[in-house]
């Protein structure tokens, strides 16, 4: 043993052969944090220390290689000033490169992930071999920042320009056999003989020294990297939008660091590394990906407790239950589609169909594979089969009183330890279960539209459902592929309920005069992927309507629009958006089919009726604070009243659910950026508009202290 750690050793083998090998123990996976690095320069210390070593090859212990840096210990170090953060890149940029120059040939086996800083770490070797089921890729650009330790620097130099564009500015994972097509990986070989495919190249690197330093040599020069390609990766980088400026970013590094020997290009990396880590998107992408990893921990601990759901069952068909059985049945699940009316069973399995027929068109499917998960839905008029089911979705109309009759009536033929779900929007879980006989074993299921789309689902807890129902529901959402969220039973529960106090800001606009087009015009601007106009028109004026009375019932306090507004005007005008041609915009299919917005002018003269002081421009800031301040405003009473069970979930589910801007990381990261002081400054200065504007307590006892609802310096969430 040359060297050893908790996190790796280095071992001597024989024939002049060193090993460095990565097993973090005590986890599942290897990741590069502070620890690790340390480590790392230790060992390359007792590395270059040793006698007589003549090759050097890299494994990991894990099933995969090293998954990359510990981003909740990143979004920490992007706490320090910009300056002391590009010394810290610097420095960890510097252990790299001491491996990268160990005075004898190295061999990275990849046996595994390799991602971000794992991949970086295998650039440093002479030769990369790795097994087939690998996967390798540099996803740093999704987290708003480029890869810090050298990635931007050795790709292009391995691979080529292109390839290293490509690869950065679309940040994700790469087959191993597109991996070897590119030149990043060298040989390719199953799993059980990667050691000895690793070995057997190290020797004959160490037999041919002028390969391995030619290797070397290219790495330490200057690249090519054409303006032609420089110009196309500005395109790619260019669809990210201007909230995210990583992509340009780091298409202009590499441009800028090309002719450079690799010092200097190191320090250029290490220089635009600490600018974007100090941007907003930055922050907030690692934000997402942090609350991303503890929701998902909280998901797959539920699945030790829950039911097993081996076939499920929906009540009610047409667009939705298809939907829904399309997507259990896609992911594994077989389920029974119930309706009482032949033509809607006829549509939910004609909705199943054409999804799965985008599937076969797209090669994501064969033809074989589809029909088989066609036949696992099985459409019935009747309640056959349904004393086999584990689970049952109740999904007919949003009505309380059919919902009643249809839930009592299911739950005498299923099984007595059956979970019953309810997929409703707007109605209460508990008044829901006040039909049944086991209440424990009955939650709410909330899917939103359309559901091969949508990743979230609200799993709604009542006051007497058991926590081993939830825990049901939880994991078999996650085996639909879905990304579900357990929030308490209140009206519109999480998302819909801040969603509401997001599209009252904009009713209020519209009602003292407002251009809908020019608030749609900031919102989209601001990185929402439509305005709040275009938004009710794609939910259906009908349902939006609908659901604005359901929640606004339910917060009169607050949320109470007196008069008519405008989204109840449209409904009665029967403009009811995207599905009858004609909402706050005009549509029409282009040739494609797919509904293009249009203009619709009659619109403004509509509106008068509900704007009863005429009309009048906003300051683009005016409109933004007036839109976003309520939803930040009920995101924090949600957390107070422990609707949900911490921010993360609460930005995640907005993120997921409605599309909040992910620059922007979420209501409660956005409200952090902004400062709680700011917040209820500027809520006062809104106060005559009503008590939509009104701070919740938490917010003004946060203000008071400079509180914050996440804690980036040391990683606490506050509670």
């Amino acid at each position: 043993m040359i060297w050893e750690g908790k996190i790796l050793c280095v071992t001597r083998l024989e024939d002049g052969v060193a090993e460095l090998c990565f097993d973090r123990r005590g986890q599942t996976v290897n990741v590069l944090d502070r620890a690790a690095l340390e480590e790392l320069e230790a060992a390359l210390d007792a590395l270059y220390a040793a006698d007589d070593i003549r090759g050097l090859i890299v494994t990991s212990a894990k099933d995969s290689f090293i998954v990359g840096a510990d981003i909740s210990e990143f979004s920490r170090t992007f706490c320090l000033p910009e300056a002391e953060l590009r010394a810290w890149d610097a420095a960890c940029s510097a252990i790299f490169t001491r491996l990268e120059d160990v005075p004898f040939p190295s061999v990275s086996a990849i046996n595994g992930a390799a991602l971000g800083g794992g991949l970086e770490l295998a650039l440093t070797s002479d030769f990369r071999v790795a097994a087939t089921t690998a996967q390798v890729g540099l996803p740093e650009v999704g987290l708003g920042i480029v890869p810090g330790f050298g990635g931007t620097v050795r790709l292009p130099r391995i691979a080529g320009a292109v390839v290293a564009l490509d690869w950065i500015v679309g940040a994700g994972t790469r087959t191993i056999a597109v991996a070897r097509e590119a030149g990043v990986v060298d040989v390719v070989c199953e799993l059980p003989s990667l050691r000895s495919t690793a070995l057997s190249c190290l020797r004959e690197a160490i037999g041919r020294p002028d390969a391995w330093m030619a290797r070397r040599r290219a790495r330490l020069a200057p690249c090519d990297v054409s303006n032609d390609a420089l110009e196309q990766a500005r395109t790619a980088a260019k669809r990210y939008g201007r909230h995210f400026p990583a992509a340009l970013a780091a298409v202009e590094l590499i441009g800028d660091a090309a002719p450079l020997a690799r010092e200097g290009a190191l320090e250029l990396e290490a220089d635009t590394f600490a600018k974007l880590a100090k941007t907003q998107a930055a922050a907030s992408l690692t934000g997402i990906f942090i609350n991303e990893q503890a929701l998902k921990k909280k998901n797959r601990d539920a699945a030790r407790v829950a039911h097993s759901v081996r076939r499920a069952a929906v009540l009610g068909a047409g667009i939705m239950g298809g939907g829904i059985a399309y997507q259990s049945a896609l992911r594994g699940t077989p389920i029974i589609m119930k309706d009482i009316a032949p033509t809607a069973l006829d549509l939910g399995m004609s909705e199943a169909g054409k999804l799965l027929g985008k599937q076969v068109g797209s090669g994501r499917m064969s033809g074989d594979a589809a029909r088989k998960v066609q036949q696992s839905i099985v459409p019935t008029l009747d309640f056959d089969g349904f004393d086999g089911v584990d689970l049952v979705i109740e999904a007919v109309v949003e009505k309380l009183g059919v919902k009643h009759d249809v839930l009592a009536e299911v739950e005498q033929r299923i099984p007595e330890d059956a979970v019953l779900v309810s997929n409703t929007s707007s109605l209460s879980i508990a008044e829901l279960s006040t039909a049944l006989a086991r209440p424990e074993r009955f939650a709410g299921m909330h899917f939103f539209n359309p559901v091969p789309q949508m990743p979230l689902v609200e799993v709604i807890r009542a006051p007497r459902t058991s926590p081993q129902t939830i825990a049901t529901v939880v994991s078999f959402a996650r085996s639909m592929g879905k990304t579900p969220v357990v929030v308490s039973d209140c009206p519109g529960f999480l998302v819909n309920r801040i969603l509401a106090a997001y599209i009252m800001g904009f009713l209020l606009l519209v009602r003292d005069g407002g251009d809908f087009v020019a608030i749609d015009t900031a919102m989209e601007a601001f990185g929402w992927p439509m305005g709040p106009a275009y938004l009710q028109d794609v939910v259906g004026m009908d349902t939006a309507s609908h659901v604005i009375d359901v929640i606004s019932d339910g917060y009169r306090d607050r949320m109470n629009f007196s008069g008519r507004h405008a989204v109840k005007l449209m409904a009665g005008a029967g403009r009811l958006g995207q599905k009858s041609g004609l909402g706050f915009y005009r549509y029409e299919p282009d040739e494609k089919g797919r509904m293009r917005k249009l203009p619709a002018d009659e619109t403004h003269a509509l509106l008068v009726s509900a704007q009863p002081n005429g009309v009048r421009d906003f300051p683009v800031e005016e409109i933004i604070q007036r839109m976003m301040l309520p939803m930040i405003i009920e995101a924090a009473r949600c957390l107070e009243e422990g609707v949900a069970e911490s921010p993360g979930d609460i930005d995640m589910s907005l993120v997921l659910g409605v599309g909040f801007p992910r620059h922007l990381g979420g209501a409660l990261r956005y409200a952090d950026t902004l400062g709680a002081r700011w917040i209820v400054e500027a809520c006062e200065r809104l106060a005559p508009l009503g008590p939509l504007y009104e701070p919740s307590p938490r917010l003004r006892s946060m203000a008071e202290r400079n509180g914050r609802f996440f804690d980036d310096a040391d990683g606490r969430l506050e509670h």
